[in-house]
C-alpha cells in the first residue's frame, strides 16, 4: 500500500481550491440510479470511494464514465438491484444506495456496509424508516432482502437521532413514493441540502432542507440533470489544521464559509484568525497555538465528528489543555495512540480525550487507523521535528484527492512511496 514520508518543520503558505465534497458526491451518485436518463456531476472528487460508487452503479447496469472530475451516469438500462458483498465492504456510505434502489425497482439486496473501523454504524434507523414507507426488510445472515409489495407510500417518520444516512435514504425513497412524507428530526448538514436541491432539479418536490422537518411530496418519476458537487468543508478544515501546526497562512477557495461556522470559534480560541471575502477564506495561524478548552462533537450545526481528529492533532503542540468529547462514534480515538508515539500527551477516558499541549512533537513511524485519523497523523507530522512515516494511506485516499500533491504545493515536504 505504501505510505507517506513527511519531513516536519516547513511552514505552509499559499492558495488552494478545495476538492469536491466526498460526503456530498456519494449520495448524488446514489441518486443517479433513481432518476431516469443521464446524470452529470461536475467537481466530483477523484477518490477511491468515488470509484467504488461507480463500480456499484455499473453493477446495476448503469453506464458510467469519470474524467477530469466529471462523472456521467446513464441509468437507462439499469436492471439489477443487488450490491455484491465485497463492494459493500469497501464503503461505509454504500448503504445510501438502499433508498435509491427501492425507489427505482421496489426491491434491493445489500449487506452491512464496511469501510473505516471508527465504531458501529447501526443501520437500524435506515431499516425502521424505510419500513415506515411500506418496505418489507428481511435479514438473511449479513444480507438484507428488501421489497415493497404494495409500493412505497408516504408517511411521517420521526428519527430518534438526526442521522445523515437515514435522512438521505428517506429523501431518495420518498421522492417517488405515493403521497406525502414528513421527516421529523431530520439531519441538517449541508450535504442534505445539496441532495434535496439536486433531487428537486430532477423533478422532486422537497421542502425544508436544512431544517429539522423535511416534507416530500412524492412524484411519479425523476429525470437526470447536471449539477456541480459542492466544495468539501471537511477537507478545507483539514488543510487549515495542517497550516496551523506550521504557523502558516492559507487562502482557501471553493467552499462555503457558512458551512465552516461550527469550526470558527474553536479555531479562534486556538489563536487562529479567519477572514472571508468574495468567495475566499483567508486563514492565519499564530506562532504558537493555544488550548481551546472543550468541544463536543454534535450533529450539524455542531462541531463535526469528521474534524475532531484534525483538531486533536493541531492542539498536541500548544499552550494549555484541550478536551474533546466524542458523541457520535464510540471508537473514533484509535489514532490517539499513534499521536502519543510522536510525543503527544493525550489521555482517553471513554468518549473523552484530554490533550495536554507539549513543546513539540517528534517524527515517528505511525499507522493510519481510518480516514480522518490518518489525515490527522499527517497533520501532526507536518508540525513535528524530524521525519515521520505514515502508513495505511489507503484510508486517506478514500477522502482526500491528491493529498500529498496539495500539501506539497503549499510548501510541505511529503512524499508517497
Amino acid at each position: 500500500m505504501g505510505g507517506f514520508t513527511v519531513e516536519g518543520g516547513h511552514r505552509l503558505e499559499g492558495c488552494l481550491t478545495v476538492q469536491g465534497s466526498k460526503n456530498g458526491a456519494l449520495p448524488l451518485l446514489a441518486a443517479s440510479v433513481l432518476v431516469s436518463g443521464t446524470t452529470c456531476l461536475r467537481n466530483c472528487p477523484d477518490l477511491t470511494d468515488t470509484r467504488y460508487a461507480l463500480l456499484i452503479l455499473n453493477g446495476f447496469g448503469c453506464k458510467t464514465s469519470f474524467h477530469n472530475n466529471t462523472a456521467v451516469i446513464d441509468s437507462t438500462a439499469a436492471d439489477r438491484f443487488c450490491i455484491a458483498d465485497e463492494t459493500m465492504r469497501e464503503m461505509r456510505s454504500s448503504i445510501v444506495f438502499l433508498g435509491a434502489l427501492l425507489g427505482r425497482f421496489g426491491r434491493a439486496e445489500v449487506s452491512a456496509p464496511g469501510g473505516c473501523e471508527i465504531g458501529l454504524r447501526p443501520i437500524d434507523l435506515h431499516i425502521e424508516s424505510l419500513r415506515a414507507l411500506g418496505c418489507v426488510i428481511e435479514e438473511d445472515g449479513s444480507r438484507l432482502r428488501c421489497s415493497c409489495p404494495n409500493g412505497l407510500r408516504g408517511a411521517t417518520v420521526a428519527l430518534s437521532f438526526p442521522s445523515v444516512g437515514a435522512t438521505e435514504n428517506l429523501l431518495l425513497a420518498a421522492s417517488v413514493a405515493k403521497g406525502r412524507t414528513r421527516i421529523i428530526n431530520a439531519a441538517r448538514e449541508p450535504e442534505i441540502v445539496e441532495l434535496a436541491g439536486f433531487l428537486n432539479r430532477c423533478g422532486a418536490r422537497i421542502s425544508g432542507a436544512g431544517e429539522g422537518i423535511l416534507e416530500i411530496e412524492g412524484v411519479a418519476s425523476l429525470t437526470g440533470c447536471e449539477a456541480a458537487v459542492s466544495g468539501d468543508r471537511i477537507a478545507a478544515v483539514t488543510y487549515m489544521t495542517c497550516c496551523a501546526v506550521t504557523g502558516g497562512r492559507l487562502t482557501v477557495r471553493g467552499v462555503d464559509y457558512n458551512s465552516l461556522m461550527p469550526l470558527v470559534a474553536p479555531f479562534e480560541k486556538a489563536g487562529c484568525r479567519l477572514e472571508h471575502e468574495r468567495g475566499e477564506i483567508r486563514f492565519f495561524a499564530p506562532q504558537r497555538l493555544k488550548g481551546f478548552g472543550m468541544v463536543r462533537t454534535m450533529p450539524y450545526p455542531g462541531f463535526p465528528t469528521d474534524s475532531q481528529a484534525a483538531f486533536a492533532a493541531m492542539l498536541c503542540a500548544s499552550d494549555g489543555t484541550s478536551m474533546i468529547v466524542e458523541n457520535i462514534f464510540e471508537s473514533r480515538f484509535k489514532y490517539i495512540a499513534q499521536l502519543n508515539k510522536m510525543g503527544a500527551d493525550i489521555r482517553v477516558e471513554g468518549r473523552i480525550a484530554v490533550i495536554q499541549g507539549v513543546e513539540r512533537l517528534h517524527g515517528a513511524a505511525v499507522e493510519s487507523p481510518d480516514l480522518r485519523g490518518g489525515s490527522a497523523l499527517v497533520t501532526a507530522a507536518l508540525g513535528a521535528q524530524g521525519v515521520s512515516r505514515v502508513t495505511g494511506v489507503q484510508y486517506i485516499d478514500r477522502g482526500y484527492e491528491n493529498f500529498e500533491g496539495v500539501l506539497s504545493s503549499l510548501g510541505a515536504v511529503i512524499e508517497r512511496k
